[in-house]
Parts: C-alpha cells; structure tokens; sequence
C-alpha cells in the first residue's frame, strides 16, 4: 500500500496524539473508575511519544537526533500494544474506544507515512558488489 501521510503532517500529528494520550484519562472521562493499566498506560505512553517527537529528526522536533525509522517502528509497537492493552489487562468492560482510537492512528502514522520502511521499500544499490571477489 502507498505511503499517504507527509512527514510535516506526521511531525504534528506526534505532538497531537502525545498530548491526547497524557490527558486521555481526564478528557474522556475514566480518570474516576479506572486504575492500574487502564489508567498508566495512556500516560506512559503519551509521554513516550513527546519525548520520542521532541528528539526526533524531523521539520517539528526540537533536538534532531532520535531517527525517523527508529520512530515509525516504535510507533507501530506501541500503536500495537495500546490498541490491544484492554483486552490484554482485562478493562475491555470498562473502558477502550479512546485506547483502541489513539492506538490505532499510531499505527497508521508509523506505517503509512512518506519514508516508512512498512510503505516504503528500501532503495536499492546495485554497485560491482561481486567484481572485486571474482577477480
């Protein structure tokens, strides 16, 4: 599938989704009747991915030295975990729209933006590899 997220889009979007994850518990409502896992989670990893989007080398991050793949992949993951988290420490019942929502949109954004090794293939250098072997 083709790659439809810019990396300028992308670069906001972290910043979006983090701040969303942090204050999850509060604006949607479960901060009350929520603990353990249904409550920590959305924080640790909201803060994961400010942390992630301020170090990261793109046109919004700050400090420039965390790389772009290395961020996509990460993302995919901790997508992954979050959209699956309510089911797997057992808050389904309780709550996990926000979670499967938020969760979800870090996986697409990790797979599907402009220079994502999951959309994008890798380039390929083909040079006289063998010629100085064969010699």
């Amino acid at each position: 599938m083709k790659s439809f997220i810019s990396p300028k889009l992308y670069a906001a979007l972290n910043y979006v989704i983090a701040l969303t994850l942090i204050a999850s518990p509060w604006l949607f409502g479960f901060s009350g009747h929520v603990v353990g896992g249904a409550f920590l989670l959305p924080l640790i990893i909201g803060w994961f991915q400010l942390i992630m989007a301020i170090f990261s080398n793109n046109s919004l991050g700050f400090i420039k030295q965390f790389p772009m793949q290395m961020h996509f992949f990460l993302d995919v993951l901790s997508g992954s975990f979050l959209l699956c988290s309510p089911w797997i420490y057992e808050y389904a019942h309780v709550e996990f729209i926000p979670q499967v929502i938020l969760g979800g949109l870090l996986v697409l954004m990790g797979a599907f933006t402009k220079g994502s090794r999951f959309s994008t293939p890798p380039p390929h250098h083909h040079d006289a590899g063998l010629a100085g072997v064969i010699d």
